[in-house]
């Protein structure tokens, strides 16, 4: 495949064919078998831009398909027109290594990382959640009410934001309940997303219904943290127990156990126990990327 010849596929031709249900079913495949060894993954590599807030990483791995994404983190452009997140993956033919296609890579990790906190959230949540939270009011607040709406249903939304106008306005436009001080919000949630670019903690453990699922996915670095320890004493699951002591804040401030990875769940090689409130603290990792892609690559490319 010449370069001139290899196809890219953008953004608004990917948002045309993924879909979450299926998403969410292809996450809990590759986090399993991840889990149970089947995946060639480093480490994500990150490179500090000299300059500025910034990073720039890789993230190749190799399991039912082979691909690698690039993706650049610049804080400086939140509440611009360019998404704090960008990033292109490059799909290889496992067979043979010869490139497949390019992809945005955008809207796949935004949607692969709601995803897997639905995933996480249709096995380890209580099948009819009263009340779902929100914390946070950007991109993956949004993406995490849709994931988590085709894997439950609830009575009441609520939405907690450290900026209050923004926060009630993205709470109208979900048809949420916005609430300015953070415990209430959290108070008797049965679900609750931690979307935020928080670096100390939002979300005090004490806070917590006994028996709640949290999923934190508002990667800070290594140091940044949006759970307290409190939070973090609880049933902890990672998607690479590898990579989220290197680089998942709430696991190096606090220190915690980690119970499992989730697709030991997913595999039944480990079991929650009953009644435990549930921490998944999401950092993202490349197979979730691969897996996503390869998804959009192949309904791209489906009958051709």
């Amino acid at each position: 495949m010449t370069q001139s010849g290899l196809p890219y596929f953008s953004e608004a031709k990917i948002a045309e064919v993924l879909e979450w249900e299926p998403l969410i079913d292809t996450i809990e495949a590759a986090m399993a078998s991840f889990s149970a060894g089947e995946v060639a993954q480093p480490v994500r590599q990150m490179v500090p831009v000299p300059g500025h807030d910034a990073i720039i990483a890789a993230m190749p791995a190799v399991g039912e398909a082979m691909a690698v994404k690039v993706v650049t983190l610049y804080h400086d452009n939140a509440g611009t027109d360019l998404p704090t997140h960008q990033a292109v993956i490059l799909v290889f033919d496992k067979t043979n290594g010869s490139p497949l296609a390019t992809l945005d890579g955008r809207l796949i990790t935004e949607m692969r990382t709601a995803a897997g906190s639905a995933a996480a959230a249709r096995k380890c949540a209580v099948s009819e959640p009263e009340i779902v939270t929100i914390m946070g009011n950007g991109v993956q607040a949004r993406a995490h009410v849709e994931a988590l709406a085709a894997v439950r249903s609830w009575r009441e939304l609520r939405l907690w934001s450290r900026n209050p106008d923004t926060g009630a306005a993205v709470a109208d436009e979900l048809g949420a309940t916005f609430l300015a001080d953070a415990e209430q919000a959290i108070r008797d949630a049965d679900i609750v997303a931690c979307t935020t670019s928080a670096t100390e903690p939002i979300l005090s453990g004490g806070w917590l219904k006994p028996g709640a699922f949290v999923a934190s996915v508002g990667w800070n670095g290594a140091e940044g943290c949006e759970l307290d320890d409190a939070a973090m004493a609880n049933c902890v699951l990672v998607e690479s127990v590898d990579a989220a002591r290197d680089q998942a804040g709430d696991i190096r401030a606090s220190g915690c156990d980690i119970f499992a990875e989730v697709g030991e769940i997913y595999a039944g090689t480990k079991t929650v126990p009953a009644g435990a409130t549930v921490i998944y603290d999401s950092i993202g990792i490349a197979i979730m990327d691969v897996a996503a892609a390869k998804l959009a690559y192949d309904l791209l490319t489906a009958g051709e």
